[in-house]
């Protein structure tokens, strides 16, 4: 006789549900635990969730989840893993979830894939100086002459790549088939590293002064708060295009916005801080900036991947294996 399927609980905002879990991966996702779609929790509190968060084994959690604290932990003794369908845990878990011993896994290296598709694009669309040849055609309505080329094209192109989190390293890996010179800086990731990621790796003065293109890829910690300062902002070389799609607080965004209203540099920004942008701010206006509202992470039927790591990290728990994408807490200070 097979042994009962372990009670789950999702817990998360509910409107994302759907795409997070289409009718395919529910299915499965109900093969593997008894869970029960209609019930997403938005409060631990809350007295509907109490009897089932008694009874589950597993947490099925993504955005908007409460922190699973020790007042929550208190009231799900059963409870043994935590199942986060999207990226950062930083603040979902706490010393009570490690010291019960309790097992954690995120969706962060799926949800990493289209940030780096976007860093990707952007990227080249910036080597071919996509963004400003763009709002000068919209402005004068007439082609560049040959000599406005003189400094396009991505043959050798100099990529600075800040980070090598898991969208850093997704990034250096879509950037091999280029041609490219792209260095690295990391303070975790050694000389020999780099060089399998297919990076040069450099101090990060160094790196900014010699790129043409950065990319910023690094967590959001407080060792991390405004790495990009008034002062190494000073260091990228004119006509240098800045991109961010990792945190906005890495960046000093008052002298950023001085250095791109000056028209020295460019940006692709597709994290400010804050977020979202005062209505008044001159980024919103300037030709140099490409602003877009925080879509490079996993949206539409990209959900769809979050939900399916969950699915396969049930079905290893099923199988007696391991999970696949464990968080540590020996790792998490220095995690997105």
């Amino acid at each position: 006789m097979s042994s009962p399927l372990p009670i789950a609980l999702f817990a998360m905002n509910p409107v994302h549900l759907p795409e997070l879990f289409p009718p395919r991966l529910m299915t499965r996702l109900q093969e593997l635990v008894r869970i029960d779609p209609a019930l997403v929790v938005r409060d631990f509190s809350d007295p509907a969730a109490a009897a089932t968060l008694a009874r589950a084994e597993v947490l099925v959690t993504g955005w908007g989840c409460p922190p699973v604290d020790a007042r929550v932990l208190a009231a799900a003794p059963r409870l043994r893993t935590v199942l986060h369908a999207a990226g950062s845990v930083r603040h979902l878990v706490g010393e009570a979830f490690w010291d019960r011993g309790l097992t954690l896994s995120s969706a962060v290296e799926a949800n990493a894939l289209p940030v780096a598709e976007y860093t990707l694009a952007a990227i080249l669309l910036a080597g071919k100086d996509a963004f400003g040849l763009r709002e000068r055609f919209r402005s004068e309505r007439v082609h560049p002459g040959p000599t406005d080329y003189a400094t396009v094209g991505n043959l050798g192109r100099r990529v600075g790549i800040v980070g090598a989190s898991r969208v850093g390293r997704r990034v250096l890996e879509l950037l091999r088939p280029f041609d490219l010179s792209v260095s690295l800086y990391d303070p975790y990731v050694d000389a020999a590293e780099a060089a399998v990621l297919g990076a040069a790796p450099l101090p990060l003065d160094e790196l900014l002064r010699t790129s043409d293109i950065v990319s910023v890829h690094a967590p959001d910690t407080p060792e991390t708060h405004h790495m990009l300062s008034r002062e190494r902002l000073a260091l990228l070389p004119d006509g240098g295009v800045l991109i961010n799609t990792s945190r906005g607080a890495l960046i000093d965004h008052t002298a950023l916005t001085e250095e791109l209203v000056s028209g020295r540099i460019s940006a692709v920004l597709d994290v400010t801080d804050p977020e979202p942008l005062p209505a008044d701010s001159p980024l919103h206006r300037l030709p140099n900036v490409f602003l877009t509202p925080h879509i490079a992470g996993s949206l539409g039927n990209e959900l769809a991947r979050l939900g399916g790591t969950v699915v396969a990290e049930l079905e290893r728990m099923a199988a007696g294996l391991p999970l696949a994408h464990p968080v540590h807490r020996t790792t998490l200070a220095n995690s997105a």
